[in-house]
């Protein structure tokens, strides 16, 4: 990040200083074993850890650490802060940093599709601006004031993608970033466990109608656009089937990728190659369009920003093995992702199509319900073979009418894949991060490379 000077930190977080003389920092790290020379260490408490009990490992490199105990021991010098709450201190320096840089921040929010949608968005502004982006998905109370806080000082534009699993997060994160436009990708059945209903979910990510001028969202989503309608700012929507500002038409799905026409009301259109396959992912790019569009970009420019977009690690990866083809979607699970990525499934089916699903955690009282469902689904979809994995999806497969093999683990569920997996097969995995669902490639990767050989 850009240089931050020890009076700024005491003002924004209302520290003071316990000893040390340095005046500034090069940045702002959480974890000791990464931090590097010139960097302020804060220690954070969590429920299975303490950053205070490594202070003096991170001080054998930083510069400097935040704490709300002062060390038990001398710190040779180094600059210790004390504050009533370091996680607060976090969260007040990066708000600092937000209003320092004053620039335009897009904030994306929803369901589905927020970081595909938020690396769209800065594939396309990267184009005219320099953008500062939320790291992978890191996009919690934690995650995005420390993305804020890696600045460089020169950025043009903040893309921030803001994840919730309760209501008041989307508040939360919105108080630190003070977002000027808002991306609404969708509102589904997701964290219910916190959230307790559907209508939970939509009135959180619609937390962020509080600070924003601007929202786009999915016209498409009958129950989403309900909620906004006494929205005082400007809407923009974004869709395929119904009436839309930015739409898309003549949608071709090919199997590693998807071509369009994007389509803007007042008649202007281009057509896209995008290099990722499946329609949900028009509906990201769509979304990542109207944002550009609204900023004054050049369609020529939202055109080469989407095409020079190459995916999102471990997200609808299609991939070519010997004599198999699988859809790895391992990042994360819910009902609608999970409907979305069967419907690959289907689109790109060769012989026998296996689905290896693993838990949609975080459902709470509506697990079981959630379970079956999609094991009804299953069914209707005349899935060939289903690898049930998780004590969730073990439970609801007794329903199943194909062939089941059922696994306890991701590591059980890819050696029963890489034994019944034959040449021809269409294979999907996916299932909630907790399940690590990855491991259940390894296997076959292994084995089919030896088949090749």
């Amino acid at each position: 990040m850009g240089i931050l000077t020890l009076d700024e930190i005491i003002k924004a977080t209302g520290g003071r200083i316990l000893c040390g003389k340095q005046r500034e920092f090069t940045g702002l790290s959480i974890d000791s074993r990464t931090i590097k020379t010139g960097e302020l260490f804060v220690a954070l408490r969590g429920a299975k850890f303490d950053g205070h009990d490594f202070v003096h490992d991170a001080l054998r490199e930083g510069a400097g650490a935040i704490v709300n105990a002062p060390p038990a021991a001398p710190v040779n010098g180094k600059v210790i802060i004390y504050v009533n709450n370091t996680l607060a201190a976090l969260q007040d320096i990066a708000r600092h940093l937000r209003f320092r840089l004053n620039v335009p921040v897009v904030g994306i929010t929803g369901t589905n599709g927020k970081t595909t949608t938020k690396e769209l968005i800065s594939s396309i502004l990267g184009e005219s601006y320099k953008v500062l982006k939320t790291s992978g998905n890191l996009n919690n109370h934690i995650g995005l004031p420390l993305c804020i806080s890696r600045m460089d000082g020169d950025e043009t534009i903040m893309v921030l993608e803001m994840g919730s699993n309760a209501q008041g997060d989307i508040r939360q994160l919105c108080e630190i970033a003070h977002p000027d436009i808002a991306v609404v990708t969708n509102v589904g059945p997701a964290h219910l466990e916190g959230f307790g209903s559907i209508e939970m979910v939509r009135d959180t990510d619609l937390e962020i109608l509080e600070y924003v001028k601007v929202v786009s969202v999915n016209a498409d989503d009958g129950f989403l656009v309900e909620g906004i309608k006494n929205f005082m700012g400007k809407t923009t929507t974004f869709g395929i089937e119904n009436i839309a500002d930015v739409y898309a038409g003549d949608i071709i799905l090919k199997e590693k990728g998807t071509s369009f026409s994007l389509c803007f009301r007042d008649g202007r259109d281009v057509r896209i190659d995008l290099g990722i396959p499946g329609r949900f992912n028009v509906y990201n790019a769509l979304a990542a369009s109207s944002v550009a569009d609204g900023l004054g970009i050049d369609i020529g420019i939202i055109k080469k920003g989407i095409e020079s977009f190459r995916g999102v690690p471990m997200r609808i990866e299609i991939k070519e093995l010997p004599g198999v083809l699988v859809i790895s979607d391992v990042y994360n699970a819910n009902p609608a992702s999970m409907e979305e990525a069967l419907k690959e499934l289907a689109r790109l089916k060769r012989q026998r199509m296996i689905a290896v699903l693993g838990d949609m955690l975080e459902l709470g009282r509506y697990a079981e319900e959630a379970h079956k469902k999609l094991i009804r689904h299953l069914s209707e979809m005349n899935i060939d073979v289903l690898i049930a994995t998780g004590p969730e999806m073990v439970r609801a497969s007794s329903g199943f009418p194909g062939i089941c093999h059922k696994a306890q683990n991701s590591a059980e569920a890819g050696a029963i894949l890489s034994d019944i997996c034959a040449e021809g097969d269409t294979v999907l995995v996916k299932g909630s991060r907790g399940m690590r669902m990855e491991m259940a490639l390894r296997d076959l990767e292994t084995v089919r490379g030896k088949h090749a050989l």
